[in-house]
């Protein structure tokens, strides 16, 4: 299993943020579904946990074939996902990824946010992660997915007319105010001899990817979403949501029927580490969620970080 711990910091405070990081989450997945790929919700709800109060409950299909590398390709269905569940119990959270054929896959990603500049090196309160496997991701400087790139995204000219902040410049992280980190300490874990080593990299890889647009973007788009109650993003959550779903149902349909009857694939049951029975037959010890983890539901009505 391979862990590292991110730092991700941003103009914002953590209270700003519990807005911006929902709205971020909702239109990102929607500009990123389309053509059979994205992200459906399977389940939005609230939850309660003793230690953690009242938070929320999502479940996500990611939907991503034409995104993983040809030597991995030749091994998956053509109908790939990941499962994402996430328990958002601000300013703490958890999400899991599992595969929908791979029970050995797991990635689990905790998160904590604080008004600091990252500088904090214990900030789960149980053991310091090692210094080489913190990774410091500055959202104006470091390499910038070429495909993600937009002028209006570009915090290096990018100004808030609400807020009065930005550009950012050379060493703002120390010298911002307001300034708040996202710290994510990421475990991720294939257990699939050959590919172990060769995975988990390039999960991590993506990770670091997705870890950058999505904080970039939050930033960008400060001035759609500072000022909106809870209550407002939710219900723009909820509406995004029923149009990331119908878009992306809809592009599968046409695909499927677009598909002539002999090349399309035998149905094989997809197993996810959730089907604890199916994994049982196989003799897969199932992964299970720390003391912190909130009681899951019992049935889903069945995801970016």
């Amino acid at each position: 299993m391979l862990m590292k711990e991110y730092r991700i910091c941003m103009p914002l405070t953590v209270a700003e943020y519990k807005i911006g990081q929902l709205y971020m989450i909702t239109k990102h997945s929607n500009e990123q579904s389309g053509g059979g790929e994205g992200v459906e919700v399977i389940c939005n709800e609230p939850q309660s946990h003793p230690q953690h109060g009242t938070g929320q409950l999502t479940e996500k299909r990611i939907y991503l074939s034409s995104k993983l590398p040809s030597w991995m390709r030749t091994f998956v269905p053509r109908i790939f996902y990941v499962t994402e569940k996430a328990w958002n119990f601000y300013p703490y959270t958890i999400t899991e990824y599992t595969c929908s054929f791979v029970p050995r896959f797991h990635i689990r990603i905790e998160t904590k946010f604080a008004n600091d500049n990252g500088d904090n090196d214990n900030i789960f309160g149980d053991s310091p992660t090692p210094p080489e496997n913190v990774c410091h991701i500055d959202i104006l400087t470091d390499p910038y997915p070429e495909r993600h790139y937009k002028q209006s995204e570009d915090l290096s000219i990018w100004q808030s007319e609400k807020t009065g902040r930005g550009p950012l410049v050379a060493g703002w992280r120390n010298n911002s105010m307001p300034i708040m980190c996202s710290y994510k300490r990421v475990q991720c874990s294939f257990e699939v001899y050959g590919l172990q080593g060769r995975t988990e990299e390039f999960i991590h890889k993506n990770i670091q990817d997705i870890l950058l647009v999505g904080h970039r973007q939050a930033v960008a788009w400060i001035d759609e979403w500072h000022g909106m109650s809870l209550e407002e993003v939710r219900e723009f959550e909820r509406e995004l949501q029923e149009k990331t779903n119908s878009k992306l149902k809809c592009t599968q349909s046409n695909s499927d029927t677009a598909m002539p009857p002999r090349s399309r694939p035998a149905l094989t049951r997809s197993i996810s580490v959730t089907d604890a029975a199916s994994l049982k037959k196989m003799g897969v010890r199932t992964p299970e969620m720390p003391n912190a983890q909130p009681p899951q539901p019992k049935r889903l009505h069945s995801t970016p970080e």
